[in-house]
């Protein structure tokens, strides 16, 4: 018995995936509980259709994060902060400083996509945080901490 699986079934296959089962299996346990569907003609043409369409959102998803990752190309963000005299600054800069910053220049980045390649910023100097925008895309951003 084929059916098209509706979900990840550990040890038989992935989302949208066609597979051979026995039938009790499929009648008893998948289909009952939602894990899959019958692979009728009709459903492998609903199957088709769903797969074009969702690989045509996720081009159009690429395509806007590869557009943001040009906005991002050369900009060099100033973090403005309270430092002492041998350059310790006082707290540390965050990815919601950056994503505040970005907005300010026009480009709206959710906080939670910035993140950076020190563990913390607490010093004076010229950093670089990675924005992930998709899975394959993610540019990184310059910026510099100086004191106000």
């Amino acid at each position: 018995m084929e059916v098209i699986l509706i979900e990840d079934v550990y040890g038989l296959g992935d989302k949208d995936d066609i597979v051979n089962v026995k039938p009790g299996y499929g009648r008893n346990y998948l289909i009952p509980q939602g894990y899959a569907i019958p692979a009728s003609e009709t459903n492998r043409k609903i199957l088709a259709e769903n797969t074009r369409q969702a690989a045509h959102k996720a081009e159009k998803v690429r395509k806007d994060a590869e557009y943001i990752a040009e906005q991002l190309k050369g900009i060099v963000l100033e973090v403005q902060t309270k430092a002492s005299e041998t350059g310790k600054i006082f707290g540390s800069i965050t990815n919601t400083q950056i994503a505040e910053l970005l907005k300010n220049k026009g480009i709206e980045i959710d906080r939670r996509k910035i993140s950076f390649a020190q563990k913390e910023i607490k010093t004076l100097g010229e950093y670089q945080a990675i924005v992930n925008l998709h899975r394959e895309v993610k540019p990184e951003l310059k910026f510099k901490v100086v004191t106000e």
